[in-house]
């Protein structure tokens, strides 16, 4: 068996605040790519994991962030944060080790690289 890495990208539109923070305290939004990468053994039909599959659970997880205002999800909706809160979801759904990236915006991102 071969481990390979296969990864997807995905957007969401949320909004979100930071409370107390100077500038990012007032409601804003971000469009965020989310970028998505697991590891695995290629099995015998010649797949770590079907595209289809992976997508469909991705989207299904990305629905509690997307058009949502982040912080009725998370009390501090950081990108760290958020990156961290996506991650254990993805792992627990995906069952392989996997990385996410989350773009706010252009520019800034946060990743959480599950590989060992």
């Amino acid at each position: 068996m071969t481990k390979m890495r296969l990864g997807i990208i995905e957007y969401i539109d949320s909004a979100h605040y930071l409370p107390e923070h100077e500038t990012c305290g007032i409601v804003h939004g971000h469009t965020y790519k989310i970028e998505i990468v697991l590891e695995g053994e290629k099995q015998e039909n010649g797949m770590v994991m079907d595209f289809y599959i992976i997508k469909k659970i991705v989207k299904e997880i990305l629905k509690t962030y997307d058009h949502k205002l982040l912080n009725d999800v998370l009390p501090f909706p950081s990108a760290e944060n958020i990156c961290e809160h996506m991650h254990g979801q993805l792992f627990e759904q995906l069952g392989f080790p996997v990385s996410v990236k989350v773009w706010e915006g252009h520019g800034k991102w946060c990743e959480l690289n599950g590989f060992e």
